[in-house]
């Protein structure tokens, strides 16, 4: 069955910095695109970041320079690192691996 779980979010001051985890089960981890998308409050869903099993990277412009998608084939973990933050960051944080299967999320709050 697959899983993944989310952690990190939290409430942070507009500047710093955050890292988001994804904690992946049920599956070969290391076999999959694996992606951060996240929706704020009252908007659409907004794809974040991708990595796929190469180890490739992919940002939307809007974080580009920012965050740094990482995983950890080994812990079978993604991560998000972000940094810089700014109050429209604030949203609700998802790993998802094929746009089929979802966490359910961890929320980052980024306000002073």
């Amino acid at each position: 069955q697959v899983q993944l779980v989310e952690s990190g979010g939290g409430l942070v001051q507009p500047g710093g910095s955050l890292r988001l985890s994804c904690a992946a089960s049920g599956f070969t981890f290391s076999n999959y695109w694996t992606r951060w998308v996240r929706q704020a409050p009252g908007k659409g869903l907004e794809w974040v970041s991708s990595t796929n099993s190469g180890g490739n990277t992919y940002y939307a412009d809007s974080v580009k320079g920012r965050f740094t998608i990482s995983r950890d084939n080994g812990e079978n973990t993604l991560y998000l690192q972000m940094s810089s933050l700014k109050s429209e960051d604030t949203a609700v944080y998802y790993c998802t691996r094929d746009w089929n299967y979802w966490g359910k999320g961890t929320l980052v709050t980024v306000s002073s």
